[in-house]
């Protein structure tokens, strides 16, 4: 059972102030649950109907609600057996590694979209994202519900594009319509690939660090692509397959 005070507790953390003040954040569902008790992740507490099973529960509060209950405090259509509150990971942004694929984010504004690329990132195998400090929250709940459990394995780092690709000592590629067919590429083993904000695209102080600017032949009529089928394509292509 929850109190009038716990449901706006949890109800809070849906909120970016109160998830900054608290440093904490929320993962639902059984799969993000199931994976997040996997990972090094400090889980604070877990709300979850008696449903909910899992082989080392005994290890977190657990504290036992309704279904409706726990459709009062959760942030899907539909909640799925459990909610846990999770403290956040405090992360220093770094200049591209070097043997190694780095995903750049540029202003990425919709959480569905950073979700998407944070999964994509982890099906590659990339385990580092650098976005720009206005990119969406790592710790959005729709971020963390997009990623489908990848925010796990793929650190979110958020800092200052410019400086830290100024440093950089591997090639960077950009997504742009003027740049050449991905095609022609060959695979790669390091290397940045910046992917641009929904509507305009790459930064213009950004792209004269751009030392590789790619594109997907365009076939059909279609305008643009979306920013995760877009960095998926490129990607695909990029990735060393040996």
């Amino acid at each position: 059972m929850l109190s009038k005070n716990e449901t706006k507790y949890i109800q809070s953390l849906y909120h970016k102030k109160q998830r900054d003040a608290l440093n904490l954040f929320i993962v639902e569902g059984v799969k993000g649950v199931d994976e997040l008790l996997g990972s090094d992740f400090t889980v604070q507490k877990i709300i979850a109907t008696n449903e909910w099973e899992h082989p080392m529960m005994q290890q977190w509060p657990v504290q036992r609600v309704t279904e409706s209950q726990l459709q009062q405090v959760s942030g899907l259509q539909k909640a799925h057996q459990v909610l846990a509150i999770v403290e956040q990971k405090s992360v220093v942004a770094q200049p591209p590694a070097k043997s190694a694929i780095t995903l750049v984010l540029d202003d990425i504004q919709d959480p569905g979209n950073m979700g998407t690329l944070i999964r994509i990132a982890d099906w590659f195998g990339i385990t580092q994202i650098i976005a720009s400090e206005h990119s969406v929250e790592l710790y959005n709940p729709k971020v963390i519900q997009s990623t489908m459990g990848s925010f796990i394995r793929v650190q979110v780092a958020y800092g200052s594009l410019e400086a830290l690709l100024s440093q950089s000592t591997v090639p960077i590629y950009g997504a742009l319509l003027e740049g050449g067919s991905i095609y022609q590429e060959p695979s790669i083993k390091e290397g940045v690939l910046i992917i641009g904000n929904e509507s305009k695209g790459i930064q213009a102080s950004l792209k004269s660090l751009i030392t590789k600017p790619v594109s997907i032949p365009r076939v059909g009529g279609a305008e643009s692509l979306n920013a995760g089928v877009a960095a998926g394509i490129i990607l695909s292509h990029l990735i060393h397959k040996g």
